[in-house]
């Protein structure tokens, strides 16, 4: 019904760039947000930024002026530009959409998440 496909993780020397794209399809009527979110072995899964319809973004002190959260709205896509990394932004980074899904005359709003894709930041 909804996929969410995430692409563009990696390896990647500390101080270096890597960019995370997250495709949403299905039969969605409105894209109300959608952001990144990022787990770490044996902690809880953190926010790292989102985007809302509007376009104002949010993020996580920890990346702020680092990382970059960007939408295309014609695409159902939306980017995370990761630069200076670290290897404390080791991950793996999830892809979250809160959507509403049209089916005929009925309107849904839910929460939905990628696959996850694995950053790992390391020399």
């Amino acid at each position: 019904q909804v996929q969410l496909v995430e692409s563009g993780g990696g390896l990647v020397q500390p101080g270096g760039s890597l960019r995370l794209s997250c495709a949403a399809s299905g039969t969605i009527a409105t894209i109300n947000a959608m952001g990144w979110y990022r787990q770490a072995p044996g902690k809880e899964r953190d926010l790292v930024a989102t985007i809302i319809s509007g376009g104002s973004t949010n993020y996580a002190d920890s990346v702020k002026g680092r990382f970059t959260i960007s939408r295309d709205n014609a695409k159902n896509t939306v980017y995370l530009q990761m630069n200076s990394l670290k290897p404390e932004d080791t991950a793996v980074y999830y892809c979250y959409a809160d959507l509403t899904l049209q089916s005929g005359w009925v309107f849904n709003k839910g929460d939905y998440w990628g696959q996850g894709t694995q950053v790992t930041v390391s020399s």
